[in-house]
């Protein structure tokens, strides 16, 4: 049996996390995160930019990121960063998935996970 690549399901709240991790880091345009996460991801995820910017408007909503319009290069584009509301969102989302990530290495190794996983 052939095993599956993705499991959109499994997947949600990955898109969000890497783009608070990245704007963490540094201010960055649309189709430049969408570029940063194949990279960083060595290609392993890639999200196309139909993710990208639905997330990065409903972080905006939320007080999660704030935007500014920039010309760089004689083009206007739109950059992204996180605010004080966003780096708490970017710190429980990474617990989160940090225990769920240990969890389901115990589970590949044989072992038993402690708390169980909300």
């Amino acid at each position: 049996m052939a095993a599956r690549e993705t499991n959109p399901n499994f997947m949600n709240g990955v898109p969000e996390l890497l783009i608070l991790r990245l704007l963490q880091q540094e201010e960055m345009y649309g189709y430049e995160i969408v570029q940063a996460i194949r990279n960083r991801t060595a290609a392993v995820i890639a999200v196309g930019e139909g993710v990208v910017y639905p997330v990065l408007h409903a972080l905006e909503r939320e007080g999660a990121l704030r935007s500014r319009r920039k010309t760089v290069n004689s083009r206007s584009r739109i950059y992204y960063s996180v605010t004080p509301r966003g780096s708490h969102r970017l710190a429980d989302l990474s617990e989160a998935w940090s225990n769920l990530a240990a969890a389901i290495q115990k589970m590949l190794t044989g072992g038993q996970h402690g708390e169980a996983i909300q």
